[in-house]
């Protein structure tokens, strides 16, 4: 079973991990230029690196259909730089992702395979997917709809241990980002960690640098450009988050839903 995933972030990773496990072949499309955070743990970091590992899956970037064949067959994971997804064209996959929490009405709809999954709001089953799968925290998280929308965003990040939106960096200018610590790295309470355009961003707290976007990156004005954990552990920065997992299952769940996908699967 062919699946392609529009989007390598660490949601897409959570469900591009569990459907790899489960046995499907997994693709990534993405931007030239990835936006993601917590580059340790997203598909997307094949992009900026040219190879990386989520957990044990190994992913690396391919530039073309031949290749991606190949990657397969080595079960690897491909990654193309693709935001129009016209890889559907000549993958034909059995199930589409969209999984770039975009919050609004996917360009590609139903027909693009036999089952179209959604992650997030920004989608309506029966208008433009199939199915969709929660991913705002609560009680839930990770389920599939088979009706409707999902909930709406509230526009929050999710806290952590107390902290909210103090735990997310912010670019505090358009500009390019200059990282002036690393993921992993161990930082304290008013700590520059990066700058924009000459202007620090710096730490609201103790804690661990979970994840930062790539260097030179062009940002804009408030766009997240990195995420301080408090737990201060940094074993966490290279683990699919809980989150992750409950949406890649409820992902792996539709898939397992519809017959005639599941015997594609055993």
């Amino acid at each position: 079973m062919r699946v392609l995933i529009r989007g390598g972030g660490d949601l897409g990773s959570g469900v591009g991990v569990r459907l790899y496990r489960a046995g499907a072949q997994v693709v990534f499309t993405e931007l030239a230029m990835p936006l993601v955070v917590r580059r340790f743990v997203s598909f997307a970091e094949a992009v900026i690196s040219g190879s990386t590992f989520v957990e044990e899956v190994k992913a690396q970037k391919a530039t073309s259909k031949e290749e991606v064949f190949f990657l397969l067959e080595q079960q690897i994971v491909p990654v193309l730089i693709d935001p129009q997804a016209e890889t559907i064209q000549w993958l034909k996959p059995d199930v589409l992702v969209d999984a770039r929490l975009r919050k609004v009405p996917p360009e590609i709809n139903m027909e693009a395979a036999s089952l179209v999954i959604g992650l997030g709001p920004g989608f309506t089953v029966g208008l433009n997917c199939h199915a969709i799968v929660e991913t705002k925290r609560g009680p839930t998280l990770g389920r599939v709809y088979w009706n409707g929308t999902a909930e709406a965003d509230s526009g929050l990040p999710e806290g952590v241990n107390g902290y909210v939106e103090e735990r997310v960096l912010r670019a505090p200018r358009d500009g390019y980002f200059n990282p002036l610590v690393r993921i992993c790295d161990f930082v304290t309470k008013g700590q520059p960690v990066a700058e924009v355009g000459g202007v620090p961003i710096v730490a609201q707290f103790d804690g661990v640098i979970r994840g930062l976007v790539v260097e030179g990156l062009p940002v804009t004005k408030g766009m997240k450009v990195g995420d301080v954990d408090p737990r201060k552990d940094p074993r966490l920065c290279n683990l699919v988050s809980d989150k992750s997992l409950a949406v890649g299952g409820g992902a792996l769940e539709a898939v397992l839903s519809i017959p005639e996908l599941r015997r594609k699967l055993c």
